[in-house]
């Protein structure tokens, strides 16, 4: 009789200080055993109480990873998508406002007949559930990542449902890994590993015993050290992994390779296995590390100070440069800085490409329109995201189709040239009608691309797939006269009703391209997205140009985008009329954590409404 499939389950836990990158060496494990042949799938438990990090400030949090199905994750999801290369779902973030919520609505119904609702049982049967859904019979290895450090009141729960269903599920089939720091004391010159015991020693009386310890440090560890913590920690030896300061991320699965993690973690299990394949990540590897170009690519946002706020945009341009073969050096600019055409001359001096990405709230949004207008007319290539497709809306009304009132009902409400417009559905959740968390157009939805367009070249199919996340839409009121000035609409839903892709023509600008998606979510190391490839591509031609290793052959047009020409200072051209010679291109797209799609062609008017720093309000 056949033996019946048992999921494994494998927890990653962390001590000493937050920001080890636990979810970079879960999701480093997580590839080494896909590598070998085994189905795996993984999952974050997060102590916060908010129900999920779509209304967190952005500078507190990092980015809000979107899943297919609208799920507002935390960032560490997309880690574990882009290294596994699989698309996950809303069950991989486990929030505790999640839980409870859960629990505190079954006893409302009265499943709990009258029981005293407690932590435990309660709660860590919620957290055990959630845990379990993820153990079905397609699924080898479930990797489950424990958020925040041993030691905090809000870990306890999960640290307790973990304890138990290690007992449930038995020792065989359960391993637990434990990062901790192993820091370094310059003044003696030595690595202390007194922090990682007292933080086993905290895990351990919790009733987790760990079966691996991942020392990260900023050296690589002596075998003497790593055998004084065996002894110190009850591990084996070989189950002590040093995980020194990696040169990428990118280089990670390789170091816990060489430790022996991975073939530890299969052998402790009793899996089937076959030897790790490399082919595919050796090849990322040598882009990565031997690139042929190189190019500098300013990112042009509001939330510079924490780039994890823009994780996804700048992991997703290094995949495509990678693609080009070659090195973006990452420009961080914060939009505010753009006070002058001539203060953007001089922050974009020497760049090859831009990106705006999303946000929310009025702050900064002139100096986007500014870098914008500048990119535009000086033919740097561009990627604008959500709010950057936006903002290239904006600014294209106000330069090219002489509308210089133009703006969004997010930042002005009774704007006299509503460009930008409040979707239909979301005119209650601005008005304060209805709740702001998990409202917006969020998830996966389809976009068809227009024939001879920059979209359909890079994407190479006329209709595609991208995650949404906003709340704010292209007015079609709009659409025929920014046609007329220039603006390709290259991408729209299926029904033509919601503007999804914009974009310049090739003869007049060499690229530059607004998704109100978030490509990014979409985006792999092996696997670039067509967007990011194409810009990376675009930005290789213009760092070669602006060296002097290829002729300047850009057209006239391209300096004046459709409309004048643009002063060489940086000042935008002459914006008095509506300019001719556009053409209008209609159909759709999607992709991934923070944007979304669109509404009908209404300019209602609605109120602001903001929250930290104004940046609650998505677009």
């Amino acid at each position: 009789m056949a033996q019946a499939h048992m999921t494994k389950h494998v927890f990653v836990t962390g001590g000493v200080a937050s920001s080890l990158g636990k979810g970079l060496t879960a999701s480093s494990l997580g590839r080494l055993l896909k590598a070998r042949g085994l189905r795996v799938t993984m999952q974050k438990l997060d102590p916060y109480l908010n129900v999920d990090p779509g209304t967190m400030d952005p500078f507190q949090h990092g980015e809000v990873f979107v899943t297919d199905d609208g799920a507002e994750t935390d960032l560490d999801i997309g880690h574990y998508e882009r290294f596994l290369d699989v698309d996950l779902d809303g069950s991989a973030n486990v929030t505790t406002g999640q839980v409870y919520s859960a629990v505190i609505a079954r006893e409302r119904r009265g499943a709990y007949l009258g029981q005293t609702v407690q932590v435990v049982p309660h709660i860590t049967d919620e957290i055990k559930d959630r845990i379990r859904r993820l153990a079905t019979d397609a699924v080898d290895v479930v990797i489950t990542e424990v958020g925040g450090t041993v030691g905090d009141i809000e870990s306890l729960p999960y640290l307790e449902a973990i304890r138990q269903v290690r007992h449930e599920v038995g020792r065989d089939n359960a391993f637990t890994v434990h990062v901790s720091l192993v820091p370094y004391l310059a003044p003696s010159g030595e690595l202390k590993t007194k922090p990682t015991q007292h933080s086993v020693a905290a895990l351990r009386s919790i009733g987790l015993q760990p079966d691996a310890v991942v020392c990260r440090s900023d050296r690589p560890l002596p075998d003497a050290l790593k055998r004084k913590i065996a002894l110190m920690c009850d591990v084996d030896d070989e189950a002590v992994v040093g995980a020194p300061d990696a040169d990428s991320i990118y280089d990670i699965p390789k170091v816990l390779h060489r430790e022996g993690l991975d073939a530890y973690v299969v052998r402790r299990l009793g899996l089937s296995f076959r030897d790790v394949d490399w082919t595919e990540w050796d090849t990322l590897l040598r882009r990565v590390h031997h690139p042929a170009n190189s190019a500098t690519v300013a990112i042009v946002g509001k939330y510079i100070d924490l780039p994890d706020a823009y994780l996804s945009v700048s992991e997703a341009l290094r995949a495509g440069a990678f693609a080009a073969d070659a090195r973006p050096d990452i420009r961080w600019i914060a939009s505010d800085e753009f006070t002058s055409p001539e203060a953007a001359a001089h922050l974009l001096d020497g760049v090859d490409g831009i990106i705006v990405p999303g946000g929310f709230g009025v702050r900064g949004i002139e100096g986007k329109i500014t870098a914008l207008r500048h990119a535009r007319t000086h033919g740097i290539p561009t990627l604008g995201i959500c709010l950057g497709l936006q903002c290239m809306v904006i600014e294209a009304a106000r330069s090219l189709a002489g509308l210089a009132e133009a703006n969004s009902t997010e930042f002005d409400p009774q704007t006299e040239h509503p460009v930008i417009s409040t979707m239909a559905d979301q005119l209650d959740v601005v008005e304060g009608r209805r709740d702001m968390g998990g409202t917006m157009r969020l998830g996966l939805y389809p976009c068809a691309l227009g024939p001879d367009t920059v979209a359909r070249r890079e994407y190479g199919e006329p209709e595609v797939m991208e995650r949404h996340r906003h709340r704010y839409e292209v007015n079609n009121t709009y659409r025929d006269q920014l046609a007329a000035a220039g603006l390709v609409f290259s991408g729209t839903s299926p029904d033509g009703r919601l503007v999804e892709v914009v974009e310049l023509p090739t003869d007049v600008h060499p690229f530059y391209v607004g998704a109100q998606a978030h490509p990014e979510f979409r985006s792999r190391p092996t696997r670039p997205h067509p967007l990011f490839r194409g810009l990376a591509r675009a930005a290789v031609v213009h760092a070669d140009r602006r060296r002097g290793l290829l002729p300047v052959d850009m057209p006239a047009s391209a300096l004046a985008g459709a409309a004048g020409v643009a002063d060489p200072a940086g000042v935008a051209p002459d914006s008095g009329g509506p300019a001719a010679g556009g053409s209008k291109a209609g159909r759709s797209k999607a992709a991934g954590s923070k944007n979304g799609s669109r509404a009908a062609a209404g300019s209602t008017a609605t109120a602001d409404v903001t929250g930290v720093d104004g940046e609650l309000v998505s677009p």
